[in-house]
């Protein structure tokens, strides 16, 4: 019987190597979860889900405690059917309606946008950096309370969209 040749010792040992490093790596994701498949708020504002609707980066624009805000973001409408979403802060409701399968983007736009609802509360208690609570509610799935981040024009991509007060006389 002849014995095996020094090559084809080295050649297994490498393949078992390989084999077992590999396992070694996979093990990682076995035991710890892949957080890139969880849901999270990429931007500046926060998410929900109510039934059938979803909110994106939600967030308050105001110039001050106190002053008018503007509630921006997305709504969208998962399902087959019309949606009345209904927004409200303090004694303030907004209501903003969705067709089937439907997203409308909460702001202000320069021209009557379709796809576009601009969303304005009278005053905002809550000051640039805090967090308000928005009611959000359907007739289909009741409601929640979400708690929104207040931003002001600090960043320029917002500096426009702050809502000022109307002037006093």
């Amino acid at each position: 019987m002849t014995s095996p040749r020094p090559r084809t010792l080295r050649a297994a040992a490498l393949v078992v190597g390989v084999a077992v490093a590999g396992l070694a790596l996979a093990g990682c994701s076995a035991t710890n979860p892949i957080t890139t498949q969880d849901e999270y708020s990429s931007s500046d504002g926060v998410r929900f889900t109510l039934g059938d609707v979803r909110g994106s980066n939600l967030h308050v624009l105001v110039a001050a405690e106190g002053d008018p805000g503007t509630l921006q973001g997305g709504l969208i409408n998962d399902s087959r059917e019309d949606r009345s979403v209904t927004l409200a802060i303090g004694d303030e409701e907004t209501v903003v309606e969705l067709g089937p399968k439907e997203t409308v983007l909460l702001g202000v736009s320069d021209a009557e946008d379709e796809g576009y609802a601009e969303v304005t509360f009278a005053a905002i208690d809550a000051p640039p950096g805090g967090l308000v609570a928005v009611t959000v509610s359907t007739p289909e799935d009741g409601s929640i309370d979400v708690q929104v981040p207040v931003l002001d024009g600090t960043l320029p991509e917002y500096a426009s969209q702050v809502p000022t007060a109307p002037a006093e006389d």
